[in-house]
């Protein structure tokens, strides 16, 4: 079990063979906190059996991969040659970072060392959608997902490649600090700040840039008016566009319906409110859109796995302990760790 001091350590793991853009982004959100967020930030360490080649980079890792079991997170990059096996000295390694209670994640291709290690047998598990057939048919034991951004299956994590590898990342910073931090991060970022999961991984469509598609200037319209009632047909003709034709660029830009899009903006709306007032769930389900404090409640304990008021205790138990690790806290002794929170 990990103690206190350890809850935000995370340890990235590089070896010959690993893929830069990955390792990069992962020392990127969690390396430095944004301006602004005042929670204890992540510890984070590179790990490696001494100089590693990265990518056209020469890197030279803080510490060795012994030192992964000690971290509260272990983060594996993508895995440049699917075709070869990872080295034996990181698959062990990964392998024991779990076993003394790491939450182990891979990003892209990184789940093929996830696979080798044993962490993903009988589970459900993704990648990048070029490597999902090789994945199954080399661990056969592994429920491969090729249709979905990431999958979190509690301790062992996996995602799609390239910008699905950010929206794991980001994941990860939601359970451990909540919406508005990892909302925070995604802004300094520049990228989406929530993507579910189980949205498809985009084979044939390109991720569009912020400002480059139909829907650029409708996203925010509909953000800034979560608390009215809006319809298909409001948005249809914000958009100058026919709901139909609506329909198809949601689908295409966001990978989902209107409706359900807006939703999902609603429940994020509504994990900010409870993460950061004192305001009730009737006053949350009004400024959301919910209407009433019952439909608020059956949505959000749907999508998030628990209901409001629970939700709002578990984060503030949380951000009590995160507040105890840094030495914030005197007094009474730290509440246990809290789960993490489903999410939706």
């Amino acid at each position: 079990m990990h103690t206190i001091p350890d809850m935000n350590t995370v340890a990235l793991a590089a070896t010959d063979g690993m893929l830069h853009f990955e390792l990069s982004l992962a020392y990127e959100v969690f390396a430095a906190a944004p301006e602004g967020v005042t929670v204890p930030w992540y510890d984070v360490t590179v790990c490696g059996p001494g100089a590693v080649r990265v990518g056209r980079f020469r890197l030279e890792p803080d510490h060795g991969l012994d030192r992964l079991p000690r971290a509260r997170t272990v983060i594996v990059p993508g895995w440049a040659d699917v075709d070869v096996e990872p080295p034996a000295e990181l698959v062990d390694a990964v392998r024991a970072a779990h076993e003394a209670g790491a939450r182990v994640a891979s990003l892209c291709t990184g789940a093929f060392v996830l696979a080798a290690a044993g962490l993903l047998d009988g589970r459900r598990a993704t990648t990048h959608w070029a490597h999902t057939r090789a994945l199954a048919a080399r661990h056969p034991e592994v429920d491969v997902d090729p249709d979905v951004l990431y999958v979190d299956d509690g301790s062992v994590l996996t995602s799609a490649g390239k910008a699905a590898a950010m929206d794991l990342c980001l994941h990860l910073v939601r359970l451990d600090h909540g919406s508005s931090v990892a909302n925070t991060v995604a802004r300094r970022l520049v990228v989406p700040p929530h993507r579910d999961g189980g949205q498809a991984q985009f084979v044939t469509t390109p991720v569009p840039a912020p400002d480059n598609h139909p829907l650029a200037d409708l996203l925010p319209w509909v953000a800034e008016r979560l608390d009215r009632p809006l319809t298909v047909e409001d948005m249809a003709r914000q958009a100058n566009m026919s709901s139909r034709n609506l329909g198809r660029h949601f689908r295409s830009v966001t990978g989902t319906t209107p409706l359900r899009w807006l939703l999902t903006q609603r429940i994020r709306r509504a994990q900010e409110l409870l993460e950061t007032t004192d305001d009730g769930v009737e006053a949350i389900a009004a400024a959301t859109g919910m209407g009433t404090a019952t439909t608020l409640r059956r949505h959000f304990g749907r999508t998030v796995g628990v209901p409001p008021d629970t939700y709002r205790r578990t984060f503030r138990s949380r951000s009590r302990l995160a507040r105890t690790a840094a030495g914030g806290a005197t007094g009474a002794p730290p509440a246990p760790p809290v789960p993490p929170v489903p999410q939706g």
